[in-house]
C-alpha cells in the first residue's frame, strides 16, 4: 500500500487492537484509525469473568496498552463511536453520530454480542450477561450483596462466574439445557469432570433442563425450569452463548455465514474489506471446513495476519486453535479440535485433579485437553502444529516420552525443509 493510504479498523477489541498495532509492527506508515463502541481504551475481556469479577484484578490492569501507547503509534483510537454502514462504492464507514470516514483498506473486528434469552422475565432486574467492561461492573456490584445465584448455561463464561461467586459464598445453581458443561467445546471425560467439580464446590448443577420463566416483579426473585422446579435468585447470568455482529457487513452485500465470511488470508469476496476475531467465518484445517472461533489466541494472531495481508506479506492463516478457561484452582487449556473426535484417551488421573485427554479422529490426533498440566499442552500445541504423529497407545501410556516425540519429529521435519 501507499504511505498515504488509510485503514480503518471497525471494533477496538482484541483482534482490532492487534490488527492496529501489528500493521505498526509491519512497518505500515499511513493512517490507522481504530473504532470502538465502547467509551474506553482497548482492554482484555478474559479477566472479566475471573479476577476482574472477583476484585483480584483492577481497571488498570485489564487495558491492552495505555493510552499513551496509541499516541506514539499513530493509531487514532475513537471510543464511543458505533459503525452502521459500509458504502462499498465510495470506500467509507458511516458512524452513528453522522460522521463519514474513509478508507483504503478497511477490516472488520466488530466481534460478537450475547445471545439473548427469549423467556418470560429475562427483563428483570438482576438479570444480566458477561461479556463487556460495563457488564462486569454491574455483576461485581451486586454480586457482593447476592445471595443466590443462577447462571443460565454452563460455557465456559457461566461456569467461570458460577466458580468466582462461588467462592464469594454465594449460593449458586448452574442450568443447562444439554447433558453437559462446555458440551460445544470439550469431551465427554472433560465434561464429567468438570460437572463433578462444581457439585464439589457446592453449586447444584442441572443438566438436561431449560429455563421456562424467570420470576419476579420488577426485580428478580427466582427461575422457574421446564420441568418445573423452582430456584432462588436475586442474581440471574444469562451465559448461552454470542451471535456474531454481521449486520453492517451483511448490509453492504459481504457473504455471511455464521460470520463474515473471509478467505484463507482473512479478506471477503471484496478485497479491500478484511474480516478479524469473533466475527470471522474462515477455513480452517483444525476444523475440517470453515469454522468461526471465540478465542483470545485467534484474535491475536488474525490481528498479526490480517496486517502481514495489507502490507503484501500475505501467507495463509493457519494457527493452531488454543483456549483456556480458569475455574477455581482448575485451568483447563484446549490446543486443536475435540469436538467430532472417534476416540479419546486418558494421560493422568482425574482423581489427581491433573491429567489430560488425547482426542483423534481415525487415529489422527486432533485435539488435547488438559487440566492442570501445563506441559501436555505445551507439547500439544507443537504436535498440531506440525505432522501430529502420536498414537492412542503411545498417548495412553503413561512412560512415553511426549517431550521427546515431539522434539525428535519436529527436528525431522525441520531437517526436510
Amino acid at each position: 500500500m501507499m504511505p498515504d493510504s488509510k485503514v480503518v479498523i471497525v471494533g477496538a477489541g482484541q483482534a482490532g487492537f492487534q490488527a492496529a498495532a501489528s500493521l505498526r509492527k509491519a512497518e505500515f506508515d499511513g493512517r490507522i484509525q481504530l473504532i470502538g463502541d465502547e467509551p474506553c481504551i482497548p482492554y482484555e475481556r478474559p479477566p472479566l469473568s475471573k479476577s476482574y469479577l472477583a476484585g483480584e484484578t483492577g481497571l488498570d490492569g485489564l487495558s491492552l496498552r495505555p493510552e499513551m501507547f496509541y499516541q506514539n503509534e499513530r493509531i487514532e483510537l475513537e471510543p464511543g463511536e458505533t459503525a452502521i454502514a459500509i458504502n462499498r462504492q465510495a470506500r467509507h464507514v458511516e458512524l452513528a453520530s453522522g460522521r463519514k470516514i474513509a478508507y483504503d483498506r478497511l477490516i472488520l473486528a466488530t466481534g460478537a454480542r450475547v445471545r439473548p434469552l427469549r423467556v418470560p422475565g429475562a427483563e428483570l432486574d438482576g438479570v444480566l450477561p458477561l461479556r463487556t467492561l460495563a457488564d462486569a461492573d454491574a455483576l461485581r456490584s451486586r454480586l457482593v450483596q447476592a445471595r443466590d445465584a443462577v447462571v443460565i448455561g454452563a460455557g465456559f463464561i457461566g461456569l467461570e462466574f458460577a466458580a468466582v461467586a462461588r467462592q464469594a459464598g454465594v449460593g449458586v445453581h448452574i442450568v443447562e439445557v444439554t447433558q453437559r458443561p462446555m458440551g460445544r467445546a470439550v469431551s465427554e471425560e472433560t465434561s464429567r469432570f468438570y460437572a463433578r467439580a462444581h457439585r464439589d464446590w457446592g453449586s447444584e448443577v442441572l443438566l438436561g433442563t431449560g429455563v421456562a420463566r424467570i420470576l419476579g416483579s420488577g426485580r428478580v426473585s427466582g427461575i422457574e425450569t421446564i420441568d418445573g422446579r423452582r430456584l432462588p435468585a436475586d442474581l440471574v447470568l444469562i451465559g448461552v452463548g454470542v451471535l456474531p455482529n454481521t449486520e453492517i457487513a451483511a448490509a453492504a452485500g459481504l457473504a455471511i455465514d455464521n460470520g463474515i465470511v473471509v478467505d484463507q488470508n482473512l479478506a471477503t469476496a471484496d478485497p479491500t474489506i478484511f474480516a478479524v476475531g469473533d466475527c470471522a467465518n474462515f477455513p480452517s484445517r483444525f476444523a475440517g471446513g470453515r469454522c468461526r472461533l471465540e478465542s483470545v489466541q485467534n484474535a491475536v494472531d488474525q490481528g498479526h495476519a490480517v496486517a502481514a495481508s495489507i502490507v503484501g506479506k500475505s501467507i495463509p492463516y493457519d494457527k493452531v486453535p488454543w483456549f483456556w478457561t480458569d475455574q477455581a484452582d482448575l485451568k483447563l487449556q484446549i490446543a486443536g479440535n475435540t469436538v467430532g473426535r472417534d476416540h479419546a484417551v486418558l494421560r493422568g488421573d482425574p482423581e489427581s485433579r491433573s491429567f489430560s485427554v488425547f482426542c483423534f479422529r481415525d487415529g489422527t490426533l486432533t485435539g488435547v485437553e488438559s487440566i492442570n498440566r501445563q506441559t501436555d499442552h505445551v507439547i500439544a500445541r507443537r504436535l498440531l502444529h506440525a505432522d501430529p504423529r502420536l498414537s492412542p497407545e503411545q498417548a495412553a501410556d503413561p512412560d512415553f516420552d511426549l517431550r521427546a516425540h515431539t522434539t525428535s519429529l519436529l527436528r525431522r521435519e525441520q531437517a526436510h525443509t
